[in-house]
């Protein structure tokens, strides 16, 4: 028998609302789930935005106070998606009323934040998942069972890269993004955490790494209104950024791998420009997040001249068969939360995680804690967590 849970979004700007469609699209992939989620309520500050999203999406009901959420016997599970800045204070309630959560990343915005977090998960006994949905694709779980399988030889190092222009246009407003208060770290909070989890994700701990920071657009224009998104505001009046635009990482892994992460805002020419290389003894194997549903892969004993294959992702992969009955037929971005959004209901139905866990945040953070350290006193730094 099929059991309906409550659901609740909170903050409904563009990943509300992919997570509200993840929960609508979540049983057409995965029509044995024991759970169907029922959409009970959303909360948004901005007025008007949260009946807006009631009207279009069919919630129950709306509010513009979280807390309203917390509070609501109807909800049992609860996605965060307001900014970073509320993060924790949101997870920790929403977890001490005894809700499971799915937060997106960087859950909060600092290494403390994020343990918060995970502290109030365990201690309540509720599930929690985070947004760190680039590792769902196929190709990138295919990447890690071909690397853990030795098909590569040994890990030598490695190429993480995130390059994105949403922050390029020199008239973007200066929203909550760029304040330290607010959005905590900028690029490395916002990119280059997905970096860090992914490098884990795929090549183990980070032992050691060391950090070069910038901020190439040090100045845009305050927003007059509400905004949502990237939007700009030319001609209002001018404020500091005060979080970093780029970050150039090395990395020394526990394995001994070595690794370049980089990650930029700013990037003009580049859109979501997100992947990975990763070399061993005898291959490599490389992924473009553009070219989601590919793999580049190069195997054997020829070393050098080797050839190099493009494996296109099929039923055998990750979750593909949940979403395309043959191989070369695309899956997309929401896809990729569709399959999140199935890992944290499965977690709440079984008492089991899938998916990234809270853990998985924490390690992040600490990641780019140790970034923002390396910048400021340019030396190398320990993370300090393993496991």
């Amino acid at each position: 028998m099929v059991e309906a849970l409550g659901v609740a979004v909170v903050g409904f700007g563009w990943m509300g609302r992919v997570h509200t469609q993840a929960y609508a699209r979540v049983r057409h992939h995965y029509p044995h789930l024991a759970l169907r989620p029922e959409l009970v309520t959303v909360a948004e500050e901005v007025p008007g935005r949260a009946e807006e999203a009631a009207a279009q999406f069919g919630f129950a009901s709306a509010t513009r106070d979280w807390r309203e959420v917390a509070a609501d016997p109807r909800v049992h599970a609860v996605s965060i998606t307001a900014p970073n800045f509320l993060h924790r204070e949101i997870a920790v309630a929403m977890a001490g009323a005894g809700k499971h959560i799915w937060v997106e990343k960087p859950v909060g915005l600092s290494a403390d934040d994020a343990r918060a977090v995970a502290d109030a998960v365990a201690g309540a006994g509720v599930q929690g998942t985070v947004g760190f949905n680039y590792r769902n694709a196929p190709a990138v779980e295919t990447a890690r069972d071909l690397i853990a399988a030795g098909e590569i030889g040994t890990v030598t190092h490695a190429r993480l890269r995130f390059f994105s222009d949403y922050a390029a246009h020199p008239e973007g407003a200066l929203t909550w993004r760029y304040e330290r208060k607010r959005g905590g770290s900028g690029v490395l909070g916002d990119l280059a955490s997905h970096g860090a989890d992914l490098a884990r994700f795929l090549l183990g701990d980070i032992a050691s790494l060391t950090a070069d920071t910038a901020v190439f657009l040090p100045e845009r224009a305050r927003p007059a209104a509400a905004t949502a998104g990237h939007a700009r505001a030319a001609g209002g009046e001018p404020g500091p950024v005060e979080n970093e635009d780029y970050v150039n990482c090395l990395l020394r892994f526990a394995s001994g791998a070595r690794g370049v992460l980089d990650a930029c805002r700013v990037s003009v020419g580049e859109q979501n420009n997100y992947g990975f290389e990763v070399h061993g003894t005898r291959g490599a194997v490389s992924w473009d997040f553009r070219r989601m549903n590919e793999l580049r892969v190069s195997r054997g004993t020829e070393y050098q001249d080797q050839p190099v294959s493009t494996v296109y992702v099929g039923p055998g992969h990750g979750e593909f068969a949940a979403f395309q009955p043959g191989a070369a037929n695309a899956m997309g971005y929401d896809d990729l939360k569709v399959v999140e959004a199935h890992r944290f209901l499965r977690s709440i139905a079984e008492g089991t995680p899938y998916g990234a866990t809270l853990s998985d945040a924490v390690h992040s953070a600490a990641v780019l804690e140790a970034m923002a350290r390396s910048a400021e006193h340019g030396t190398w730094v320990s993370p300090g967590l393993s496991g």
